[in-house]
């Protein structure tokens, strides 16, 4: 399947999309030309299927880009994801090609192979179907935005519209060959401590500090790695207003990540119980707020899309790697919705950084298996 990959074509529409600023919640002109190059390839799109009250808070999004590709063969429905948005920093991003064979931005900016090497091998596997005639079952694709702002762009979409049982979301660093099977909730929280103000000089004896109370409170709890599949992390602490008067405000902020859903909502619950019972003590009060960003799934190595992905990875030439990740993606919300699915690595290193990099013989391999994926 080596030969059938163009690799001029494809360092070209990966340094092409590069060149395309598309920082979350600004992904309006990478979507248009996503969507362009899909019809090109003679894919059926549909980009009407995200929340409008997403796309009135936020203008400079796009809406999540939904295609079908008829297939000219029997099998289930395969549907390949990836997402539009970069993190920052990603405005004037360009992708250099190193004297080593690597791919890089020039270290001012990300390169945004996460997620742009994605798009990338999603679209040369529709392309290299099309012109090799290579026999396909029905083809779903799903494009998001917002992917970096906790899969935000995917909960506005209409899952209904699937109809894939099998699902595979490109947009995992590491090896090319290597899926997730496993991924947490995250949950996120706030903590607003109320206190009292008075002079810290005069009459510190008649205020309350919220600053105390969170002090307290957090040294009764565990941070980091809690338990072998959750950690919790107090990730902000802001308040108060000058150094002669007794805090009357903190706020705290943190998040909790775990394989097991209801003990993700477990540990937040015990972190509000600290902050709730410490606060009382002091004589203070809080206001506690949460929010289910993603939830967690796990797939059996037995599953029919597991089975499949290491069938088309040996069809590739790759040895595949079954792992867990800490990471969130859009997996988690397809999985959320009833569509068994799996991240996929496809050649990104070092996301999230200006140190991301990618090669050429990576993004290769990346597509050849995407397009094992779509016709084994």
């Amino acid at each position: 399947m080596e030969n059938r990959i163009n690799k001029n074509r494809l360092l070209r529409r990966f340094s092409d999309y590069v060149a395309i600023d598309s920082e979350t919640y600004s992904e309006r002109e990478l979507g248009d030309q996503i969507v362009r190059d899909l019809q090109r390839l003679g894919v059926s799109v549909r980009t009407d299927t995200t929340d409008e009250a997403f796309l009135a808070d936020h203008p400079g999004s796009f809406p999540n880009i939904h295609g079908f590709l008829r297939g000219t063969a029997e099998g289930e429905t395969i549907l390949l994801s990836a997402h539009l948005d970069t993190v920052r920093p990603g405005k004037g991003k360009q992708a250099i090609v190193r004297e080593d064979g690597t791919i890089t931005s020039d270290g001012s900016t990300v390169l945004g192979a996460d997620d742009v090497s994605g798009l990338t091998v999603i679209l040369e596997a529709i392309q290299i179907v099309e012109e090799s005639g290579l026999p396909h079952p029905d083809i779903e694709i799903l494009i998001t935005s917002a992917e970096e702002s906790f899969c935000e762009g995917s909960e506005a979409f209409d899952f209904r519209l699937v109809h894939a049982k099998k699902a595979y979301v490109f947009d995992l660093n590491g090896a090319v060959g290597t899926t997730a099977v496993a991924a947490p909730s995250i949950v996120s929280f706030s903590v607003e401590i109320i206190g009292k103000a008075s002079h810290a000089g005069f009459a510190p004896e008649l205020g309350v500090n919220a600053v105390s109370i969170a002090a307290d409170a957090l040294a009764g709890l565990s941070a980091g790695r809690v338990n072998g599949q959750s950690s919790v992390n107090f990730g902000t602490i802001s308040g108060g207003t000058a150094d002669n008067i007794v805090p009357d405000r903190v706020v705290v902020t943190g998040e909790v990540r775990s394989f097991s859903h209801e003990e993700a909502l477990r540990l937040v619950n015990e972190v509000f119980t600290r902050f709730e019972e410490t606060a009382k003590t002091f004589g203070g009060t809080v206001q506690c707020r949460s929010r289910e960003h993603i939830r967690a799934y796990h797939l059996d190595a037995s599953e029919a899309v597991v089975q499949h992905f290491t069938k088309a990875a040996k069809a590739a030439g790759l040895s595949s790697e079954l792992i867990t990740t800490y990471g969130g993606s859009d997996a988690n919300r397809l999985n959320e919705h009833g569509v068994p699915a799996i991240v996929v690595a496809c050649a990104m290193e070092n996301s999230h950084t200006t140190e991301e990099y990618t090669e050429l013989s990576e993004l290769a391999k990346a597509a050849e298996l995407a397009v094992a994926l779509i016709t084994a």
